[in-house]
């Protein structure tokens, strides 16, 4: 009986258009995710929380729009956070070298993100007191205004004490040293927060700081130099808002309870926290 060969069917050569066409509907994916989680705002900010809680109700009235807080402001509602941070700082700098231009005792500058400001210590203090002279008040009186307004995009402000060597042969004794920077440090801040609105300026993100003679901007050899060395200076940084975007998520799950719920981080795109703790 004669065998009967089975013909072989040729008809599979197009499946592997099958495969390919989905690897590249799979690439498509990948890339428009990547490009999804490549730029944060406060708009994402909502609808990741929204996005883990149906019920949770995000108000974007509350959200920053602006040093203004409206959107008649060049660039609106529209600005990015980053941006309206950078235009809030640059305010800030622009106020302050118009005061530094009539005040001999204030020098200002600017950096990527913070605003640096150095106080003379012969109008905020005498010789080696602590207690603030009236001088010293109105000129923070000048800047609490300029302090305000840029509140709500204020990160951080540092406020730092320093004192000359009093004798070129001899360091300062520690305690003493150390003690009289922190305390008008100490008075500069504490005379900021009782006369600003803490509705706009959060006491939370003040901290003062005290480096005694040990940062000197000029040399303690001479008394015509030294004096250069006893000042109070402030470290004004603005908000990263992106970096504390997952900072901001875990305060909110925190607040409601839901901390096993939330998002981890390469869940949210592997955005680091940036929040660096101070010394208190």
């Amino acid at each position: 009986m004669a065998s009967i060969k089975k013909k072989s069917s040729g008809g599979g050569g197009a499946n592997w258009m099958d495969t390919y066409g989905d690897m590249v509907t799979l690439l498509l994916c990948f890339f428009v995710l990547l490009y999804s989680i490549s730029s944060l705002d406060e708009q994402k900010w909502m609808l990741v929380v929204q996005s883990f809680n149906n019920k949770s109700i995000v108000n974007t009235d509350e959200l920053p729009t602006g040093p203004e807080g409206d959107s008649g402001q060049e660039g609106g509602d529209n600005m990015p956070a980053t941006d309206m941070v950078e235009t809030a700082l640059d305010e800030l700098f622009q106020f302050l070298q118009s005061q530094a231009a009539a005040n001999d005792s204030i020098s200002v500058s600017q950096g990527d993100g913070y605003v640096f400001i150095s106080f003379s210590d012969a109008v905020f203090f005498e010789g080696d007191k602590s207690n603030l002279l009236p001088a010293g008040r109105t000129t923070l009186d000048s800047i609490i205004p300029a302090l305000e307004q840029a509140g709500p995009f204020i990160d951080e402000v540092r406020v730092l004490g320093h004192t000359a060597q009093a004798n070129p042969n001899r360091p300062n004794t520690i305690r003493g040293d150390r003690t009289l920077s922190s305390d008008r440090a100490t008075e500069v801040l504490i005379y900021i927060m009782e006369h600003a609105d803490q509705d706009k300026l959060d006491p939370a993100s003040f901290v003062a700081m005290a480096y005694g003679q040990w940062r000197p901007v000029a040399s303690n050899e001479d008394e015509s130099t030294r004096y250069q060395n006893r000042r109070v200076e402030m470290i004004i940084t603005g908000r990263n808002v992106e970096e504390n975007l997952v900072g901001n998520i875990r305060q909110y799950y925190t607040e409601t309870g839901q901390e096993d719920d939330m998002p981890s981080s390469a869940e949210m795109g592997d955005i680091p926290n940036s929040t660096e703790g101070s010394s208190s």
